[in-house]
Parts: structure tokens; C-alpha cells; sequence
């Protein structure tokens, strides 16, 4: 692994009882896989990572004092935000590029990137989840942060941000109803993407352990730059501190969900 570290811990107050996630944060790779046969271009695409996820979550992590935990590797070596047997897990093609080091991939392979990057990554989200839920004495609140292009397929998508669950509203709802208290943003409910997928980051360590939790997508020309993530954070922090002061989010309710 020549020394490559999977995740990042950005430390943080526990007593707040609310974690932050980044699955998507980095474009990177370890040096002996190279650039997967693929050109620069590539890692600068949303295929590689979220773009812009990485500064927003340092920035709201330490505005609001919390713990988070960052992806360091490319989606696109393997995908923390999928389960172990699912398909997408390692990508032979992306939005119309062909990953030439995916395919072919032997079992033995593919074993190894779990070993190395998904399952360290993993490891890591329970232990800080844990953590943080010892050292506040109540189950933490999680929020997971993610981006989305601003078209797909040519067609624009109008939302300034999506909100994705399966089937907990707890955080979900006042989540939702607090960013459309801004008449200038469009906010998707399950939008672009539907949030209930087997063995994803928010099924595994949420939807199954019954920890309240929202997955919030931002649109990527949105955070793009300086200006943009500063905007967003100005907007979330106090969001987020008024979702983590919710008693109701620090109880242990099992939702079931949508693809279990």
C-alpha cells in the first residue's frame, strides 16, 4: 500500500453527538495503481470523486467542532458509498469512459482494494460513530455529504441540492424544510438519486443500526470553488447545530428499509 492511508479522522467535539462523512472527498490513488490507465482529465470529473465535498466538510467540521471522517481514495479505485457485492462496486465504465486497470479484475483483485481501502474505510466510520457515541453518552446524529453534476446525460438537473433517505424521516424532514426556507434554492426530496441502496455508507452504519441520519447532495457548480463552499457552510452550519440540538435524533429507532 506504500503507505497510503484510506480515510482521514478530522477530530473533533463529541459531546455535540453529530458526525459528518465524506465517502467521495478525494480524487487520489496509491502509487502503484498508477492513473488506472486513464488520462489526467479524468480524475477532475466527478467520476473520480465530489467535487467540492472535501472543502465543505472540512470547513463545516471545524466551524461546527464536530468529528468527520473523509474517503481519501478515488471512487473509482473502489467505491466506499456501495456494498461489497454490489455490482458498481469497482466501475469498468463511468458516464462513458472505460477504467482499462477494472477490466478485466480477478476475485484476487478485487479482494485486495476491499481489504485495503473499503474495509479500513468502513472500519473507521463505526469507530468514529462509536466513538462519538460513548464519549456524548447518546447515539450521534449522521450527516453524509455528497455532490451531483449540474446535467446529466445533457439534461439540466434544477435542483441546488437533494436530500436522500430510505425510510427514517427523522433528520430527513426538518433537514429539508429547513433549506427550502430559502426561496432561491430548489431542493430535491430523493432528488437525483433515490437514497435506499443495499449496503450503501448510510444503509450500513445508519439504516440497520437505527442512528437518525440524511445524505445531502449539493449540485458541484455550486461548491466548485472558494466563494461556493463558503456559502454552503455559511448556510449549513446553523442548520446542522439546530438539527443536532433535536432530541428526537439522538434515540435509536429501526425504520426497516426499502431494499432490505
Amino acid at each position: 500500500m506504500s503507505g497510503f492511508q484510506p480515510f482521514e479522522i478530522i477530530p473533533g467535539d463529541p459531546s455535540h453527538s453529530l458526525v459528518i462523512l465524506g465517502d467521495h472527498a478525494m480524487n487520489r490513488l496509491p502509487d502503484e495503481y498508477g492513473d488506472l490507465g486513464l488520462p489526467a482529465e479524468a480524475f477532475t470529473r466527478h467520476i473520480a470523486y465530489d467535487i467540492g465535498v472535501e472543502e465543505v466538510t472540512r470547513k463545516l467540521a471545524a466551524r461546527l467542532g464536530v468529528p468527520a471522517v473523509l474517503g481519501c481514495f478515488s471512487r473509482l479505485l473502489i467505491d466506499p458509498n456501495r456494498g461489497e457485492d454490489d455490482p458498481t462496486l469497482i466501475m469498468k465504465l463511468s458516464d462513458g469512459m472505460v477504467i482499462p486497470a477494472n477490466h478485466p479484475l480477478s476475485a484476487a483483485e478485487r479482494e485486495r482494494r476491499l481489504d485495503l481501502y473499503h474495509r479500513p474505510y468502513h472500519d473507521t466510520v463505526a469507530s468514529v460513530i462509536a466513538e462519538t457515541w460513548r464519549k456524548s453518552g447518546k447515539p450521534p446524529l449522521v450527516i453524509s455529504l455528497h455532490s451531483f453534476t449540474h446535467a446529466w446525460k445533457g439534461v439540466a438537473r434544477p435542483w441546488h441540492a437533494g436530500v436522500l433517505w430510505d425510510t427514517d424521516p427523522r433528520a430527513v424532514y426538518p433537514l429539508i424544510e429547513a433549506l427550502r426556507a430559502d426561496p432561491a434554492l430548489i431542493v430535491g426530496d430523493n432528488e437525483p438519486y433515490d437514497g435506499a441502496l443495499r449496503g450503501d455508507t448510510m444503509h450500513r452504519h445508519c439504516s440497520m443500526t437505527g442512528l437518525a441520519h440524511a445524505l445531502l447532495e449539493i449540485r458541484q457548480d455550486l461548491i466548485s470553488n472558494t466563494a461556493g463552499v463558503d456559502s454552503w457552510v455559511d448556510r449549513l452550519v446553523p442548520i446542522l447545530s439546530a438539527l443536532t440540538g433535536l432530541p428526537e435524533l439522538h434515540e435509536i429507532e429501526l425504520h426497516g428499509s426499502r431494499v432490505t
